[in-house]
């Protein structure tokens, strides 16, 4: 009985540490999984959170974007009030200072230099004063320069316009100069607004560094005439001009887009016409195409003709118009060179069309150009280089 007993305590003791290791593996696992159960919870609590964050930020970026909404409604609505304004603005100041049918406009084309503006709507004003309600000026600006803008808009006499061109450019041919691409739709731009918006049937062009003479004004007036009558159909061939001798505007744009090339050696020494000339007194008839070619033909014809290497020379000592006839491009280029003469060919062949193939150049000093009034056309007192072909 005894070992028995014995037996059976021997056996409890096995079991007895086999259960406390169960329950001890038991503990762990739950721990372990009570563990993992609260990672959980506090992982889902932590993505809830996120969540409300995230709702939270998007309800406040769904208030910014309602507000950036109402926002460029209203700053649309303020554009449409102030675009309404400017153009109500302009036809009142087109209304001011044109109260009859003008002559034609005046465009100051202008971008970046706010100083050569100046001097140039200073020069402008000086003679356009008097006939305002003739010739209305405007200044058309390229770009937002805010020195040129504020000078512009400054002047109560003017109309001032602005182009803003974004578009890149792209050159026909590579080293081309972008800013002559960006000029150009400039230019049609200002021109479509002055021909097409305001519906002027003539424009006068003018660039931001220009002075003008006394009787600028008078010459277009009359020349405006002389346009209606021997107006052609729209081209882009074949184009002709009728200029005067003596220059009626003076270029003193040393720093521009074309970088100041041959500005001391061509453009400075220019002069400008400082005499009154009665223009609109004055026949212009012969400047109409069916007369104007046999008109300078016979010019050329009654001028003496001078030959030699040193035609140049006798040239400036022969009383009265002088013809010197040039063989090819070298020798024209060497004749210019003389006269101290753009020599680029390009720029010479032209002068009254193709059909006649003329150069002028004037050979008197300034004061014989004012003596005889009617010189200022081009009619008498000048030389001439003419194409024997």
């Amino acid at each position: 009985m005894a070992k028995l007993a014995c037996d059976f305590r021997c056996l409890l003791i096995p079991a007895a540490v086999a259960f406390f290791y169960i329950q001890m593996r038991l503990f762990a696992t739950q721990s372990e999984y009570a563990d993992r159960l609260a990672s959980a919870i506090e992982s889902e609590n932590h993505c809830a959170s996120q969540m409300r964050l995230l709702i939270d930020q998007i309800s406040t970026q769904q208030g910014r974007i309602v507000a950036f909404e109402e926002e460029r409604k209203r700053r649309d609505e303020e554009c449409s009030q102030l675009k309404a304004l400017v153009e109500d603005l302009e036809r009142k100041g087109l209304k001011r200072v044109v109260d009859k049918i003008p002559v034609a406009a005046v465009v100051i084309m202008a971008c970046n230099r706010a100083d050569y503006l100046e001097r140039t709507v200073k020069s402008i004003l000086k003679y356009q004063t008097s006939v305002a309600s003739k010739y209305p000026l405007f200044i058309s600006q390229d770009g937002s320069h805010p020195e040129v803008r504020s000078k512009a808009m400054s002047y109560d006499q003017l109309i001032y316009m602005q182009h803003i061109d974004s578009e890149p450019v792209h050159p026909d041919r590579p080293g081309e100069l972008i800013a002559y691409y960006k000029i150009a739709r400039h230019y049609k731009w200002a021109l479509d607004q002055l021909f097409y918006k305001h519906n002027f049937s003539r424009v006068i062009i003018l660039e931001d560094d220009m002075e003008i003479a006394p009787d600028f004004f008078d010459y277009f007036e009359a020349a405006a005439a002389v346009l209606d009558k021997d107006k052609l159909k729209e081209n882009h061939k074949g184009r002709q001009f009728i200029r005067p001798e003596v220059c009626r505007t003076y270029n003193f744009g040393e720093h521009g887009s074309s970088l100041g090339q041959f500005f001391k050696q061509y453009l400075e020494p220019i002069k400008l016409n400082d005499v009154q000339v009665d223009w609109k007194s004055m026949d212009l008839s012969y400047l109409m195409e069916d007369k104007y070619p046999t008109f300078y033909a016979n010019i050329l014809k009654n001028a003496k003709p001078v030959y030699g290497n040193d035609a140049v020379l006798k040239a400036y000592n022969i009383e009265g118009d002088v013809r010197i006839q040039y063989k090819d491009q070298a020798d024209f280029e060497r004749i210019a060179s003389q006269f101290g003469i753009f020599e680029e060919w390009k720029v010479h062949v032209m002068g009254v069309g193709d059909k006649l193939k003329i150069m002028v150049v004037a050979l008197q000093d300034d004061e014989e150009h004012h003596k005889r009034s009617r010189k200022d056309m081009g009619e008498e007192g000048r030389g001439g280089v003419e194409d024997k072909g």
